[in-house]
């Protein structure tokens, strides 16, 4: 028979046992509690750029502090092509605090050099695509190409003749143009200028031949005859550019060169944070206020899933790599 001085120790046995097992049950639920509390601080949004990603991270921004209750604050980290921001947000807590306006730099800077500091699908995870603004190829009024096959016809009798500006080594209407020139079998010149507004006041001035801009950067001089516009690379046609046709209008489907703009988290950060992130970001980027802010830049909102997403990116980081890779680009 169990003598009655054992029962204090079971009794306490039983307390600790019950104790650990409230202890679990806490720590198993805490990520669920948190996310469904979240936010409960300020929010930053990292922008490695100037220009258009600025633009819609900012814009972004003021849609998404009232819906989430806590102050969206942009963050501007710029510099090293946007390798600063990239490499900043890839080393922060994933605890949705810290988020990152993404563009096509996080896909190609480290096809460029390996040595950026983050790898852009291995350090984020993706939460929504945002928007898209398309690129136009424009050329100097006195070169006598009229449209794309134009031009290409040019490009192939006079090899090298052509040349055309770019924003820098390894950006991305230098990757446009090199991505032509693959598709076409063709050599033009590039002539890289310090951003894609200098390539374009060199397009104007005639000191090289053409530029692949940002549509909403082109349409007052097109309009005033100082450019001649080829081709939208996209797949549909800008209503600001109504007469352009697109790649596959002008028999290359695949000349597909946009400027897109994704929000991306840390790797690791909770699924339901992502879904409230994905949420409210597809419902600020299709408001009609946005939209129309969009549409004045020539781009609309082109919102998708963290799925969908994660598949886009994947899709266009081995696109552009190819791209990289074919020409043998390296970054400065």
């Amino acid at each position: 028979m169990m003598r009655r001085d054992k029962f204090p120790l079971v009794l306490r046995a039983a307390e600790i046992v019950a104790s650990l097992a409230l202890a679990i049950f806490a720590v198993g639920w805490r990520p669920a509690l948190g996310a469904q509390t979240y936010p409960v601080k300020p929010i930053r949004i990292i922008l490695p750029f100037a220009g258009g990603t600025d633009l819609v991270g900012r814009m972004l921004a003021t849609k998404l502090s009232p819906a989430l209750g806590q102050q969206v604050v942009p963050d501007p980290r710029v510099g090293a092509t946007g390798n600063i921001g990239y490499a900043a947000a890839a080393k922060s807590p994933p605890d949705g605090y810290t988020l990152l306006m993404g563009a096509v730099p996080v896909l190609t800077n480290p096809h460029l050099n390996p040595k950026v500091g983050f790898d852009p699908l291995r350090d984020f995870a993706p939460i929504a695509l945002l928007a898209a603004i398309p690129n136009v190829m424009v050329v100097h009024p006195s070169v006598p190409a009229k449209s794309l096959s134009e031009l290409i016809k040019l490009a192939r009798s006079h090899p090298g003749r052509i040349a055309y500006g770019s924003g820098g080594v390894g950006s991305a209407n230098h990757l446009a143009a090199e991505f032509l020139q693959s598709l076409a079998k063709i050599r033009f010149t590039h002539v890289p200028y310090k951003s894609a507004t200098f390539g374009l006041a060199g397009a104007m001035s005639g000191e090289v031949d053409m530029v692949i801009v940002v549509v909403s950067s082109t349409v007052s001089y097109v309009k005033a005859g100082k450019m001649r516009p080829l081709v939208v690379l996209d797949t549909k046609r800008v209503d600001s550019m109504p007469q352009v046709p697109t790649s596959a209008e002008a028999g290359m489907p695949q000349l597909v060169a946009v400027n897109w703009y994704a929000l991306l988290a840390p790797v690791g950060t909770a699924r339901p944070i992502i879904e409230r992130l994905n949420a409210e970001s597809v419902k600020a980027m299709s408001s009609p206020d946005m939209r129309e802010r969009l549409h004045a830049m020539g781009g609309e909102p082109n919102p998708g899933t963290p799925e969908q997403t994660a598949e886009f990116l994947r899709a266009e980081y081995a696109r552009w790599g190819k791209v990289i890779r074919e020409a043998g680009i390296k970054s400065e």
